[in-house]
């Protein structure tokens, strides 16, 4: 194996460790969420520095709609934040047994199944109404979303490219793609640099 493929080799085997031919799951920059009392969910939009998303009244604020179980949410929030904010399980799920043991949700009549559905109980209407006026994902700006799906569409398109260059490119190609790629690397961090 030449010293390129061994370089392409080494390129993949970074990518893999680091999430694959996919994107970070934050969009650049601190999320656009105010913090919440027990906001604390790592999602999308609550990962490293920079506020929180308020899982909490994103909770409350879908649950004045309609009652739901913990997955149904996690797909709304990242269906309004247009998959920039998606909160995890390990997020959600604690929030809600909290909200349940304060008595503001409860178990729906209607839920079947596995999936427990919850919905707002009288002691928890008025801090949902609350919720639902500026609820969480409304922070998301327009723009702040189509800038996410602008790099993450840019970035898939980029991904496609360097998949064909490894599979069906000359060792001289795939020596030109790595020195691309360390190009490219040096450039993103030096943005980050800028606003520090």
């Amino acid at each position: 194996m030449g010293f390129h493929r061994r370089r392409m080799h080494a390129v993949h085997d970074e990518m893999h460790r680091h999430g694959g031919f996919g994107f970070p799951p934050v969009p650049p920059g601190p999320p656009p969420f105010s913090p919440g009392p027990h906001g604390r969910g790592r999602g999308r939009g609550g990962r490293g520095r920079g506020r929180r998303p308020n899982v909490r009244g994103a909770v409350l604020a879908l649950l004045t709609e309609r009652p739901m179980h913990g997955y149904e949410m996690i797909q709304e929030i990242d269906s309004r934040t247009g998959g920039a904010w998606r909160p995890s399980p390990g997020s959600i799920y604690p929030t809600l047994q909290l909200l349940e043991d304060e008595g503001v949700i409860a178990t729906a009549a209607d839920s079947e199944g596995g999936r427990k559905r919850f919905a707002l109980t009288e002691a928890g209407q008025a801090e949902a109404a609350d919720a639902a006026q500026t609820p969480p994902w409304a922070e998301f700006a327009e723009q702040t979303v189509n800038s996410w799906h602008d790099i993450r569409d840019a970035g898939g398109q980029a991904m496609q490219a360097l998949r064909q260059v490894m599979t069906t490119g000359t060792d001289d190609q795939r020596a030109r793609a790595a020195q691309v790629l360390d190009e490219t690397r040096r450039k993103l961090y030096a943005i980050l640099a800028e606003s520090e």
